[in-house]
């Protein structure tokens, strides 16, 4: 069980990392970042990387102005009042939509993931005419995270992708972990008991997601923070997807 004493966690933000660029190595310049405020990275260590910049490094950016929106894009577009550009990258990313207002399409991503617009976003973006996509594989993502900076630094750590999402009956939106590499990212405390000796029947504690929204007030919206690192916390190391966080239809209610 990597760690200290579980009692107390450090968030620690890497704000030196330049703008990515396609093709960037991203465990290279967090290397770099770590090694420019000398912080001696720990055994144990969990690295929260945002969306955005794994995106960008793995080219999934697209420029509207090559694309060609569908009759159907276009159709939507008008509803929504948006660009059918815009709309018609959306549609590409997904699997299906879900749920369609007057603002937004909430769709299930080739992922599996739930999201407003499939994971495409403007922000934190230069031009205007340029958008990302998710990561084609998160999972991927994390675990060459991870190798690249046991190779930097010959430190075993752990990796989390988090990107933000709304949720169902809750205003707001909150980090949670679309890539994992290195941890168990699920707790199942059911069979086991609690400080009062209760058995515990149902409880099962989506670690990764409460790690990436713990760093998602390090990193902010505004503040150009894309990495933050935790440290202090106990996990359970595991060769876990975060697909793993995705309920099976079987066991969704609410499909």
């Amino acid at each position: 069980m990597p760690g200290r004493d579980g009692n107390r966690l450090e968030l620690i933000g890497l704000q030196s990392i330049p703008e990515v660029q396609p093709g960037d190595d991203l465990a290279q310049l967090a290397a770099q970042a770590i090694r420019r405020v000398r912080l001696k990275l720990q055994r144990g260590d969990i690295f929260v990387l945002a969306q955005k910049i794994v995106s960008k490094a793995e080219n999934r950016i697209v420029r509207l102005k090559d694309i060609t929106p569908s009759p159907l894009a276009r159709s939507w577009a008008k509803r929504l009042r948006s660009n059918p550009r815009l709309v018609e990258v959306v549609l590409r990313e997904s699997e299906r939509v879900v749920r369609m207002s007057s603002r937004v399409l909430i769709t299930e991503t080739h992922h599996g993931f739930i999201c407003a617009n499939a994971g495409v976003d403007r922000s934190n973006v230069p031009g205007r005419e340029w958008v990302t996509c998710l990561p084609v594989d998160p999972d991927k993502s994390a675990r060459l995270f991870l190798k690249g900076i046991k190779k930097q630094l010959g430190v075993p750590v752990a990796a989390v992708i988090s990107d933000s999402f709304g949720r169902p009956w809750r205003e707001g939106v909150t980090n949670v972990a679309i890539g994992a590499a290195g941890l168990q990212v699920i707790e199942d405390l059911r069979g086991k008991k609690d400080a009062q000796g209760h058995n515990l029947k149902a409880t099962v504690l989506a670690v990764a997601d409460e790690l990436t929204a713990a760093a998602g007030l390090v990193m902010g919206k505004r503040k150009q923070v894309p990495v933050v690192i935790i440290r202090g916390f106990r996990y359970r190391y595991g060769k876990d997807s975060a697909r793993r966080l995705i309920r099976p239809k079987a066991r969704d209610l609410f499909r």
